[in-house]
C-alpha cells in the first residue's frame, strides 16, 4: 500500500521570480533522497507530496527530514474534497489516539479557494463534529494534547497529526559548488553542514601524512563524509598525501612557522582541485582565535596563498556552539575518535601567532613549490562517499 508524505518548505517561498529554480532544485533533491526507497516527489501548490511504499515510510520520513530546504514533513491521510468525507476521516484518526489525549485544536490551510468553507469555518465544523462524537474532547488553542491539521488542495484533502522538523535552509546545489577542507576534527564537518544549508554542493579534501598518520584517520574522515552525505546524498572525497611537503618543511623551515607554511600549501592544492572540478569556493572550519593559525594575522597570511574565495561559517561561533551543532548533526562522536590528522600531529610547541608575509615568502623561496604540488597531486585519490 502506498503512503503519502507532505513536505513543506519555508525560505524558498520568498524568492520571487527565482522561486521556480529553487523549487525545481528541491524537487530533484527530494527525489534523490527517496529514490532508493522507491518513492517519488511531486510539486503541489506551495508544497511537495512524496508517495512511496508503506514498508519504507519511516525511512523516507527520516531521510526527507534531512533534506536542506525542507521545514517539516508529515505522514498524511488523503480523502475527497468533501466536508463529510473529511469529517469521517478526522473521526477515524482521532479515534486511534490514546484516551488521555483529550484536548485538541484544528488547524486548516485552504489552498483551494473554491472549497465552500473557509479555514475558520472548516475548523469549527470539524471541531464540533469531533466533540459530538466524543463529549470528553475539549478545545485548547494554546496547549492541546493533539493538533489535527487539514490541507485543502485542488483535488484532494490531506489530514495529519504530526510534523517532523527539517533543517530548513536552501536546497543543496542551488547556490554553487565548493570544496571543504576536512581535517577530521570537530569544526570542519560542522562548517560543511552549514554551507550545505545555504545551498552549496560540497566536495571534501582531506590531507594525510601516512605513515606518520594512520589509515584509521582516513577511515574516520570517510565516516564523517558519510554523515554529511545523509544531508547531501553524496560527497566526493579527495584524499591527498602531504608527507613529502611536511618532510621538506621540517628540513628547510623553522618549526614555529611549519603550520602556516603547511596550510598555505594545502590551500594551493585545494585550489588546483577546485579548478579541475569546477568548484567556486573553499570552506574551512577556522574559528577566530581558537588556535595559533587562526589569528587575524595568520589567516591573512594563509589566505594570500590562493586567489579563491574562502568561506568560514564558524568564524563567529564559540566552541560550545560548534560542539552543540556537531552533536545535532551526529558528527561529534566520530570527530573525537583519537586518530590524529597531519596538522595536529605536526603542530609546533610554540607556533608563531603573528606571522609576516615577507618572512613566510622568504622561506617558501627555498622550496620547490611546483614540484611538491605535483607530487601531492600525484597521490590524489577520489572516491564518492554515499549515505548509509
Amino acid at each position: 500500500m502506498a503512503v503519502k508524505i507532505l513536505v513543506r518548505y519555508g525560505e524558498i517561498a520568498l524568492k520571487g521570480k527565482n522561486r521556480g529554480q529553487f523549487e525545481q532544485q528541491l524537487l530533484r533533491n527530494l527525489n534523490a533522497a527517496v529514490n532508493r526507497y522507491h518513492g517519488r516527489a511531486e510539486k503541489m501548490h506551495g508544497r511537495f507530496m512524496v508517495t512511496g511504499p508503506d514498508e519504507h515510510c519511516d525511512l523516507m520520513i527520516n531521510r526527507l527530514s534531512r533534506v536542506f530546504g525542507v521545514v517539516s514533513v508529515s505522514l498524511v491521510r488523503e480523502t475527497e474534497l468533501d466536508i463529510d468525507r473529511i469529517k469521517m476521516l478526522a473521526a477515524e484518526m482521532v479515534e486511534r489516539l490514546p484516551a488521555d489525549q483529550d484536548t485538541f485544536k484544528i488547524e486548516t490551510r485552504r489552498s483551494n479557494k473554491k472549497f465552500p468553507y473557509s479555514s475558520p469555518e472548516t475548523n469549527h465544523l470539524l471541531g464540533a463534529y469531533l466533540q459530538e462524537l466524543n463529549p470528553n474532547l475539549v478545545v485548547d488553542l494554546k496547549n492541546p494534547s493533539f493538533k489535527l491539521s487539514v490541507e485543502l488542495g485542488y483535488s484532494k484533502a490531506y489530514l495529519f497529526l504530526d510534523r517532523v522538523a527539517g533543517p530548513g535552509g536552501l536546497p543543496v546545489g542551488i547556490t554553487g559548488r565548493s570544496l571543504l577542507l576536512l581535517s577530521g576534527g570537530i569544526d570542519s564537518p560542522v562548517a560543511g553542514w552549514l554551507t550545505m544549508k545555504r545551498g552549496l554542493f560540497v566536495e571534501a579534501v582531506h590531507f594525510h601524512s601516512f605513515p606518520f598518520t594512520s589509515h584509521r584517520s582516513q577511515e574516520k574522515v570517510v565516516e564523517l563524509c558519510r554523515k554529511l552525505a545523509s544531508y547531501n546524498n553524496k560527497i566526493p572525497l579527495h584524499i591527498v598525501s602531504v608527507t613529502a611537503i611536511q618532510k621538506e618543511l621540517n628540513a628547510k623551515c623553522p618549526e614555529d612557522l611549519a603550520i602556516i607554511l603547511l596550510r598555505r600549501m594545502m590551500y594551493r592544492i585545494a585550489e588546483i582541485i577546485s579548478y579541475k572540478r569546477g568548484l567556486q569556493a573553499l570552506i574551512t572550519g577556522e574559528n577566530l582565535g581558537q588556535v595559533a593559525s587562526q589569528t587575524l594575522e595568520s589567516i591573512n597570511v594563509i589566505d594570500k596563498a590562493t586567489g579563491m574565495l574562502i568561506l568560514r561559517p564558524l568564524l563567529g561561533l564559540d566552541k560550545s556552539e560548534i560542539i552543540e551543532l556537531a552533536v545535532k548533526i551526529d558528527t561529534y562522536e566520530t570527530s573525537i575518535l583519537p586518530y590524529e590528522d597531519c596538522c595536529t600531529l605536526f603542530m609546533p610547541k610554540s607556533p608563531v601567532t603573528k606571522p609576516k608575509l615577507t618572512i613566510i615568502e622568504k622561506y617558501e623561496s627555498n622550496l620547490d613549490i611546483e614540484g611538491l604540488l605535483n607530487e601531492a597531486m600525484a597521490s590524489l585519490e577520489t572516491t564518492i562517499v554515499k549515505e548509509y
